[in-house]
């Protein structure tokens, strides 16, 4: 079973594309699969996301404020 899958493309993005798709032979449609499945596999095989979820902590916003809490960390580390 396969889906349709439409994206829209800046006539410079579907320009570069083609260019790079007929110089290895392939149609634009075959080579944005190829990149698709590999990105997938890619982030499949990633030993780091493998890990995501293992930890529970309480603070929940590790990702959007890692920064203020690495400062408070060297912060309390320097006195």
């Amino acid at each position: 079973m396969t889906k349709t899958v439409t994206l829209e493309l800046t006539d410079t993005v579907y320009k570069l594309l083609s260019e790079t798709s007929a110089q290895s032979g392939q149609t634009p449609e075959q080579m944005i699969l190829e990149w698709v499945e590999e990105r997938i596999q890619q982030t499949i095989q990633d030993p780091l996301l493998q890990l995501a979820g293992i930890i529970e902590a309480e603070v929940t916003d590790v990702a959007e404020r890692h920064d203020d809490y690495i400062g408070q960390a060297l912060k309390k580390d320097n006195g």
